[in-house]
């Protein structure tokens, strides 16, 4: 047996049996310790020992099998199994027993997997095996690193293919569930920081700045994902402060653009009173895809091709109302000091003197609303550059490295 905890093996052992016996002699034969979880509402003839069977599951939902099984509502008994292995999971997690989890499935079989591989933290791998991997899953998977392995064939037996793809899942998550953090250099802390290809040149030097002053710095894309990914890092408390440049992920959730956030971006910082400081970053532009996806009620918008996948629409005087609005009242419940830095010569790379976004007139819109609304409450620092010059950045590290100190 390797130390360091067990892999969990997760899954509908009723439907899958066969599949899952396979994946558990493949995964024991690593000399793996296994905790197996049964998340099938019907009769299960593995031969292999389940942990936690279903009834168990089931009843950490609050539901009886029993009942499950009369019912008959395939849907319901999904969202069932997999609010119940979730909170399994989650005991396991603080008891520090799992290593690595695995499953395997089609539609219910994934969402139940994905649905419990939630409460598992960054870093400890979690692998599916799965039907699903052609679907847009980015809304369930939400911010965990967990690895869709597809499956090729349906999950429906045993064959040359299925075979040969459970065993190099298995073989993979028992690789990966035994390689060791690497060991961190010293660091005065950990920090976040958002990011475009319209804000690269800020970030890539406030991020040379931060490590020269003997931080780590963590980047992130401010494309939708990335900030939901930040902010759960956040949530988890893995940062000592953030420095939140592209507030884009606002703007998105404002117009329906594929970029947002989610309702939630910029909360967690405030909630748990995490030193920031923040810009409005690219809030000049909302993202959409290719230009016939652009919706027809935004058609005759100022809009620009950024690449054949991506085009921007540029925020006119109502909405920059509405997002400077909303940017203060996120800030304004920090339980810490917080700074917003506006840089008053543009916002974005193509925000600048030239620019094809360049409105000095929308953007000032925007100023005046936060400076507004923040009167008395959150200090307001206008700088004279642009969002890329190297003075706006040399600005936005002093400011965050004096609020760290203070705090």
């Amino acid at each position: 047996m390797k130390a360091g905890g067990s892999i969990l093996i997760l899954g509908c052992f009723d439907t899958k049996s066969e599949e899952y016996s396979f994946l558990y002699n493949c995964i024991e034969a690593e000399g793996e310790s296994i905790i197996a979880m049964n998340t099938g509402v019907m009769q299960s003839d593995v031969k292999f020992p389940i942990r936690f069977d279903a009834d168990v599951v089931a009843r950490e939902a609050g539901f009886s099998l029993s009942d499950l099984r009369k019912k008959g509502d395939r849907g319901h008994a999904v969202t069932v199994m997999g609010k119940g292995a979730a909170k399994i999971v989650a005991a396991l997690m603080k008891e520090n027993k799992i290593k690595g989890a695995i499953a395997m499935g089609g539609g219910g079989g994934t969402y139940i997997a994905i649905t419990a591989m939630q409460e598992i933290a960054l870093g400890i791998p979690k692998i599916c095996l799965s039907t699903m991997t052609g679907k847009d899953l980015s809304g369930l998977i939400g911010s965990r690193d967990i690895i869709l392995f597809p499956s090729i064939v349906d999950m429906a037996g045993l064959n040359s293919i299925s075979r040969l793809l459970i065993k190099q899942a298995a073989a993979s998550i028992c690789s990966i569930s035994n390689v060791s953090a690497e060991e961190a250099s010293k660091t005065k802390g950990r920090i976040a920081i958002s990011m475009f290809g319209n804000t690269s040149a800020c970030v890539n030097l406030c991020t040379e700045l931060l490590k020269s002053k003997g931080y780590e710095v963590f980047p992130f894309h401010a494309n939708g994902i990335g900030g939901r990914t930040m902010e759960a890092l956040i949530s988890e408390r893995y940062f000592n402060a953030v420095l939140d440049i592209t507030t884009t992920e606002l703007a998105d959730d404002l117009c329906g653009g594929i970029c947002s956030a989610g309702p939630s971006r910029m909360d967690a910082a405030a909630n748990l009173g995490i030193p920031q400081v923040v810009v409005p970053g690219c809030l000049d532009m909302v993202n959409f895809g290719r230009v016939e996806t652009v919706p027809s009620h935004y058609k005759n918008r100022e809009l620009y091709s950024w690449s054949p996948e991506v085009t921007l629409m540029r925020t006119n005087e109502e909405e920059n109302k509405i997002l400077g609005e909303r940017l203060v009242q996120k800030v304004r419940k920090s339980l810490t000091p917080v700074v917003i830095l506006i840089p008053v010569k543009g916002v974005s790379q193509i925000d600048i003197e030239g620019g094809v976004f360049h409105r000095p007139e929308v953007d000032k819109v925007l100023f005046e609303t936060i400076k507004a609304n923040s009167i008395g409450k959150i200090p307001v620092v206008e700088v004279d550059a642009h969002i890329n010059d190297a003075m706006f950045a040399t600005r936005l590290v002093s400011t965050l490295l004096e609020i760290i100190e203070k705090n």
